[in-house]
């Protein structure tokens, strides 16, 4: 068995399969399935994840591994597997599907080198490039750069006497920390003490110190802590008293946070029945899929920490995933207050060596239980019991690239293979799961009512369209001011949602209507106060905010919709008095900010909480008594099937954040479309009503959860190219489906165009097509090779984004 099967690190139609390599005897104990080894393919020596050993290739004369990259395989035999069925599923590349495994850290990074040809001297080179070479047989492309010794270089690279070659790099170090320890006995230190003349004092205090304590210390503690100086410890060093090491430590994301403990609470009648089934299938270890739907503040939580209390005891392991906007310190604090120091946390917010840390403590099997957004559900347990998806209908589940993965999937066929349940957890569920909640595919469990018996907050929905008949042009209604101003005089606290960011949505001209559009994308440009200036979100193009109209010159050039920041400057102008923290993806982009900002509204120190879609979730503060919706319609009237379905979700969610304790709350949503279903029945917050409303509309225009779909998107920068593609292509769908399926298309796509690129789709509805699958990747096949000429082709099954 000394072959391995490997899959390179080249992500193209041409190299999605495994290549055989001979494995050098030195390291057949080390390389086993799951590795990553470094690999010689064509010129270049690269990365490659080898998924089978063997004894036997049809091919004769194999290349050689160079080496491992890991003494440990990164990924086990139950994630070689998943990636297979990923790749299946999700029509993606293998390497992406392992590389979406892996934290950053561990995907490579090549370096670019010009190395003398093994056998070659240097005397062998121009003399003005001997030099360079002196220190070791190769430099850097950049060094080569810098020097400007390129053109010289590949002179020599045609005579022979020097290759390129491509090193692999491991991304991240493993963090050391000096550490100091005793190299003598308790006696000999005393000997040496004794002998220490009177102005060593510092050198005496150190030993004096050891005496006591026998094990290793950091340097910089002995230092602030104990008040020790360099010079004592470097002269005890060089007397072999003492001695300096480097141990490996994890960086820790929560170093200066104490977590106070916390235990389990006791059940209501309506949580006991829920964690029932449960309970008894991790016992009996069997799968199966639990919707937990139960309104905002119902306990789900406590059942999820009681189900995994349940999973630990059996010496198995849990995950837990949460929408990226919902990881807030609340959410950790939670599940870190009852398992301590049994939880990994891995997001978006921790750096790269933080994240790469938390993960190896979950493969060395050092912790029990994973918090994370979507990717953590690939972490790399090995007896899992339990799988919690919380917020499950939110869309940042699903992965917009390769391999385009949505996590309920995943967790469920990861579920089915260790034999354990997956509970979806909700208020708002997506109507894919309840419709198969309702048919008994997914087993319903039932939370209707809060934990404390508290009445869900009385919700009033404004016309603004009203208000501004009345002649009130400001962006609050005279209902929400009168109430913020109630709050203030109470001191209270107040959230105020606004679905966006910026500080307007675009700027046009009064006089002829000219929209600022983006050169690259046909959207328009989005303004931004702090940096005055125009930017799309797209493509990140940024523009001057226009003084006077491009087109005709008028003055009469104003900012047209309403961002985060502009609501802040309105606030306080109608009331000075309100301290505001403000929290959108401009506040929050530094580390740790995001968890600042709540830390401060929670100790009191504002009165409003403003701010976009991170705010709507999993916060569960005392003294929020009002909520403020500005603009509920924002999604309404985007070109997706799905937006009444949003809608309705966020504002239950956002509701759901007022009078979650003693004292009562009130919401207040402000639209333009009062008489819309989705917001009516949010007001009510009546999801059962909702359902079957929105399950007609779904009904009739052939959507999910009645059909499935798939999205055909084609990109190119010549517009004809990308219509008669797209035309062959669905014409070619058309001939393999039956005449069952619904094929929409070709047709541009609602943004037809982002950075230069011209886009065109063909959207499939169907119930059961056997060959759908193979279809779409012969399309796939066909066009993938041809990638030279920048047309790009790529097929989203079950998307969530149709734009």
């Amino acid at each position: 068995m000394n072959i391995a099967s490997v899959i390179v690190d080249v992500p193209a139609k041409q190299t999605d399969r495994t290549f055989d390599y001979l494995i050098p005897v030195k390291w057949q104990d080390i390389i086993k399935p799951g590795t990553r080894v470094i690999v010689p393919f064509g010129p270049r020596k690269i990365q490659g994840f080898v998924t089978d050993i063997k004894s036997q290739s049809d091919i004769e004369k194999l290349k050689e591994i160079v080496e491992p990259m890991d003494l440990v395989p990164v990924l086990n035999q139950e994630l070689l597997e998943l990636g297979h069925w990923l790749t299946e599923n999700t029509l993606s590349f293998k390497l992406s599907a392992f590389q979406a495994m892996l934290p950053a850290a561990l995907k490579a990074k090549y370096e670019k080198k010009i190395k003398l040809v093994a056998g070659i001297g240097i005397e062998s080179l121009p003399e003005e490039l001997q030099p360079f070479f002196k220190k070791g047989n190769s430099i850097t492309w950049e060094d080569a750069l810098l020097n400007g010794i390129v053109s010289a270089l590949k002179k020599e690279v045609t005579n022979g006497h020097l290759e390129v070659v491509y090193e692999v790099i491991e991304r991240v170090k493993k963090k050391k920390v000096k550490f100091v320890m005793p190299l003598l006995s308790h006696d000999e230190i005393k000997g040496v003490l004794a002998q220490l003349s009177s102005r060593a004092g510092k050198q005496k205090d150190l030993l004096i110190y050891f005496l006591e304590n026998r094990s290793p210390i950091e340097l910089t503690k002995l230092v602030s802590d104990h008040l020790m100086t360099k010079s004592a410890i470097k002269a005890l060093v060089e007397k072999q008293v003492i001695v300096e090491i480097e141990k490996e430590v994890y960086r820790d994301p929560f170093m200066n946070r104490e977590f106070s403990r916390t235990y389990p609470l006791s059940l209501t009648d309506t949580q006991k029945t829920a964690i029932q089934p449960i309970l008894k299938d991790i016992k009996k270890k069997q799968h199966a899929v639990f919707l937990l739907y139960g309104v905002t503040g119902s306990g789900k939580t406590e059942i999820y920490l009681q189900s995994i209390q349940e999973v630990i005891e059996q010496g198995r392991e849990a995950i837990v995933l949460v929408p990226e906007i919902a990881l807030t310190p609340q959410m950790v604090n939670r599940f870190k207050g009852r398992f301590g120091e049994l939880v990994a946390v891995l997001h978006s917010g921790l750096s790269a060596g933080e994240k790469y840390d938390e993960w190896r403590k979950i493969q060395a099997g050092e912790v029990s239980v994973v918090v994370g957004a979507r990717s953590a559900i690939f972490a790399p347990f090995e007896n899992l019991g339990i799988i919690i998806i919380d917020e499950e209908h939110e869309t940042s589940y699903k992965q917009e690239e390769m391999p385009r993965y949505h996590a309920r999937d995943v967790a469920i066929e990861r579920a089915k293979n260790a034999k354990c349940p997956v509970v979806l957890g909700s208020a708002t569920p997506s109507l894919e799961s309840f419709a198969r909640a309702q048919k008994g595919v997914y087993h319903l469990l039932t939370l209707p009512g809060r934990m404390n018996n508290q009445s869900l907050p009385p919700v009033e929905i404004i016309d603004m369209r009203e208000e501004l008949r009345g002649g009130n042009r400001s962006m609050f209604s005279r209902s929400l001011l009168e109430k913020l101003k109630v709050r203030i005089e109470k001191k209270e606290q107040t959230v105020l949602f606004l679905n966006k960011r910026g500080h307007s949505s675009f700027v046009m001209c009064r006089d002829c209507g000219y929209v600022m559009n983006c050169p690259n994308c046909d959207i328009s440009l989005t303004y931004h106060r702090v940096s005055e200036q125009m930017k799309c979100h797209y493509c990140g193009h940024e523009s001057y905010v226009p003084k006077n109209c491009p087109e005709c010159s008028s003055e009469h050039i104003r900012y047209f919709g309403t961002g985060t920041q502009k609501v802040e400057d309105e606030l306080g102008k109608v009331l000075p008095e309100a301290k505001v923290i403000r929290m959108d993806v401009d506040t929050t982009r530094r580390k740790g900010a995001h968890e600042r900002l709540l830390n401060d509204f929670q100790e009191g120190k504002a009165d409003i909480l403003l701010g976009t879609q991170m705010i709507a979730k999993g916060l569960d503060f005392p003294n929020i008594t009002l909520v403020g919706v500005l603009s509920a319609d924002t999604m309404l009237h985007l070109p997706d099937f799905r937006s009444s379905e949003k809608t309705f979700q966020l504002l239950t969610q956002v509701s759901g954040r007022a009078g979650r304790h003693e004292l009562p709350g009130e919401v207040v949503i402000q639209t333009y479309t009062p008489e819309h279903y989705s917001i009516e029945l949010a007001g009510k917050q009546d999801y059962d009503l909702f359902y079957q409303r929105e399950m007609m509309v779904r009904k009739i225009h052939r959507y999910p959860p009645f059909y499935f779909i798939s999205l055909i998107t084609v990109s190119h920068d010549q517009l004809m190219m990308v219509v008669s593609v797209t035309e062959k292509i669905t014409k070619y769908v058309r001939s393999r489906l039956s005449n069952e399926a619904v094929i929409l298309g070709p047709v541009a796509s609602p943004i037809p165009r982002i950075n230069n690129r011209y886009r065109y789709q063909c959207l499939i509805k169907y119930k059961r097509e056997p060959d759908l699958t193979q279809t779409l990747k012969k399309v796939l096949d066909q066009y993938q090779k041809d990638v030279s000429g920048g047309l790009q082709v790529s097929v989203d099954v079950n998307p969530f984004i149709l734009m």
